[in-house]
């Protein structure tokens, strides 16, 4: 089990903080930092309807922040921190930034309780495709693995 320390409840604090006050400038109720050797890197809140972008979760602005400030699509060495568990999409996103760990104080049960419920995400993944309400598929009428050819192919490719 994993004891959180007085800096990861100091930067849990930071991000609800953040959360609040997206709330009050017209944004959704999250927030979320990148921390790396006990500083905090970058911050990020969600901007999905600032942006127009159903993918700007507050996790993911700051994973996208982290890597422009640091230089780098790797964020290993790093802590994701935020004021709602993440949903699948930001896990996801936290787990291709190869971080350390991930904190978090809201739930998604909390998150439901506002009207933010991913539970039905977590849910649909573990049923099988063909019974989703919208179809994802495969359709093999081209060679789908040329792509990944022509990547093995590739000398100079930057391995991720």
């Amino acid at each position: 089990m994993l004891v959180h320390s007085d800096t990861e409840t100091a930067w849990l604090a930071e991000t609800v903080r953040l959360a609040t006050e997206n709330v009050a400038n017209g944004g959704g109720p999250f927030g979320a930092l990148i921390a790396r050797d006990h500083e905090i890197v970058a911050t990020g809140i969600n901007r999905v309807t600032a942006n127009l972008d159903p993918t700007a979760h507050a996790e993911v602005t700051a994973i996208r922040a982290a890597c422009r400030e640091l230089g780098t699509f790797k964020l290993d060495g790093c802590v994701l921190v935020s004021s709602c568990e993440p949903c699948p999409m930001c896990l996801s996103s936290a787990l291709w930034a190869r971080v350390d760990h991930v904190v978090y104080a809201g739930d998604r049960d909390d998150a439901a309780k506002a009207g933010f419920d991913d539970r039905a995400f977590y849910e649909l993944f573990d049923k099988p495709r063909d019974s989703w309400d919208v179809p994802v598929r495969r359709l093999s009428t081209v060679d789908g693995f040329e792509p990944f050819a022509a990547w093995l192919d590739h000398t100079t490719r930057v391995e991720y």
